[in-house]
């Protein structure tokens, strides 16, 4: 099974598989994703992964968000480790350009960021790197089971 397909799967609990929206474009990074979706960078949830204790940890962010490496410190008592595209695939589940906190491997940990807070609707990815998914910040907590965090920068007046 393809990971989108995994990830249709797994979101047809709520009801929201038929939602999945496939470009013939690619949208593997914030800037091809918004292109793709008609919307300004900022509403791409981008999932960033990181090492935490040998454990894998994903970030959810708004796209002109970036990791705050003194905060993401203060939260997980270590330096911002990103994991590299072999560790994501192999340890998250997804390829980089598909990353995104749904049909996860067990053991990863799923973290949002206060700068998606600010939208009505933001668009995760699906599994490939050419598809997307409206949602609110209420579905995307549901749906992924994160938890709430500010870890990131550069979205905000400082």
């Amino acid at each position: 099974m393809s990971t989108i397909d995994r990830v249709r799967a797994y979101l047809r609990q709520w009801d929201l598989d038929d939602k999945v929206l496939e470009f013939d474009v690619s949208s593997a990074t914030v800037e091809l994703a918004a292109q793709a979706l008609g919307v300004e960078g900022a509403l791409i949830a981008k999932s960033l992964t990181f090492l935490v204790d040998d454990r894998p940890v994903m970030i959810v962010a708004a796209g002109d968000a970036k990791i705050d490496n003194a905060r993401f410190k203060a939260q997980f008592h270590t330096k911002a480790k990103m994991l590299s595209p072999e560790q994501c695939e192999t340890l998250v589940g997804h390829a980089v350009g598909g990353v995104c906190p749904f049909a996860l491997n067990e053991g990863v940990t799923v973290y949002l960021d206060g700068s998606l807070r600010r939208f009505e609707t933001i668009y995760p990815a699906c599994g490939s790197s050419n598809s997307a998914i409206p949602l609110s910040c209420e579905q995307l907590e549901t749906i992924s089971g994160g938890t709430w965090i500010d870890v990131c920068k550069g979205w905000r007046e400082e």
